[in-house]
């Protein structure tokens, strides 16, 4: 056990804290939670999404948990908390709280049962900021609220919470997004500040353009985007008058930002793209090479050549 990771979890406290001040922020005081279990069919993308990734973190901690493998579960509960709930969720439905709609009743539901579910799997991992913040949550009229979290019954998976199908969108959504903010701090687009930009994708195929376009609300919210344009390869005419940047998302997908035509280099843009070859073309030599040596398949373990074929299928697509 390392004291200085401990050390290092104490700042989480400060970004658990603030998700329940958001959550006590949007759910007023005559929201009444809901009494039995939410059902996400009919609830928002990023709903669906937050639930079944829950309902993951629930099985894999309570595994782990069951084997003695605290460390494993604290990465999960910690990577739920911090990298799905709090940067992705929270932010993906705030637009839902300025409108007073159905999509506002399911966010608020979403977001308490998330955060009541999300204490209480965190609890016994971290138990008195935990206890502090549940004892402030709003509780059911319908429901005689325990004493302490501590007495509650631990969460358990809810079998019809789980979408992969959402997930595997999702995953598209963010590595979108992820693409997308990388431009933004590169040049010539770090220059134009943090003022909101208009994007648009090209989509290779009719199935991509299906999804990106079914997600554009969570896309334009979560990069911080003016707008967001969603088309088929071939209709890409923004991209070529030169006052847009691209990058590949993969295969079937690529984003474009605009920018003002007098901020791009195209010559350093050429140069700095015809480096990035050279390096991808240097790393996938190497790995060939490596795969190809002698004794390569009957000596190296079947996970490294596993990990080794989809870094050569990475490099190739990057290039």
């Amino acid at each position: 056990m390392d004291v200085q990771r401990v050390v290092g979890y104490r700042r989480s406290c400060n970004k658990l804290w603030n998700a329940v001040r958001f959550g006590m922020m949007n759910l007023s005081n005559v929201y009444t939670p809901p009494v039995q279990t939410l059902n996400p069919e009919t609830m928002p993308f990023s709903c669906q999404w937050i639930l079944s990734v829950l309902n993951k973190a629930i099985l894999k901690t309570v595994d782990s948990l069951n084997a003695f493998e605290l460390s494993d579960a604290v990465d999960t509960v910690y990577a739920w908390w911090q990298s799905q709930f709090c940067d992705v969720f929270i932010e993906a439905i705030k637009p839902y709280f300025f409108s007073d709609n159905a999509s506002r009743t399911h966010a608020r539901d979403a977001l308490w049962v998330c955060l009541e579910t999300g204490l209480r799997l965190l609890n016994p991992l971290m138990p008195f900021v935990t206890e502090e913040l549940w004892q402030r949550l709003p509780s059911s009229q319908d429901c005689e609220r325990k004493a302490s979290i501590m007495i509650c019954d631990y969460p358990s998976p809810v079998a019809k919470w789980t979408n992969e199908k959402v997930e595997t969108e999702m995953d598209m959504v963010l590595a979108t997004v992820k693409t997308l903010r990388e431009m933004r701090a590169e040049e010539p687009l770090k220059s134009q500040g943090n003022g909101k930009l208009h994007a648009f994708a090209l989509c290779g195929n009719a199935l991509t353009l299906g999804i990106v376009k079914s997600h554009e609300l969570e896309i334009r919210t979560l990069a911080k985007l003016s707008s967001f344009e969603v088309m088929l390869t071939g209709e890409d005419k923004a991209a070529q008058d030169g006052s847009a940047v691209g990058k590949m998302v993969n295969e079937n997908l690529k984003v474009y930002l605009k920018v003002d035509g007098e901020a791009i280099n195209a010559e350093a843009e050429r140069e700095k793209t015809m480096n990035k070859i050279k390096e991808i073309e240097k790393q996938q030599e190497k790995l060939q090479k490596s795969m190809g040596a002698s004794g390569y398949e009957e000596k190296v373990p079947a996970k490294i050549k596993e990990d080794n074929s989809r870094k050569l299928a990475k490099l190739i697509e990057q290039l």
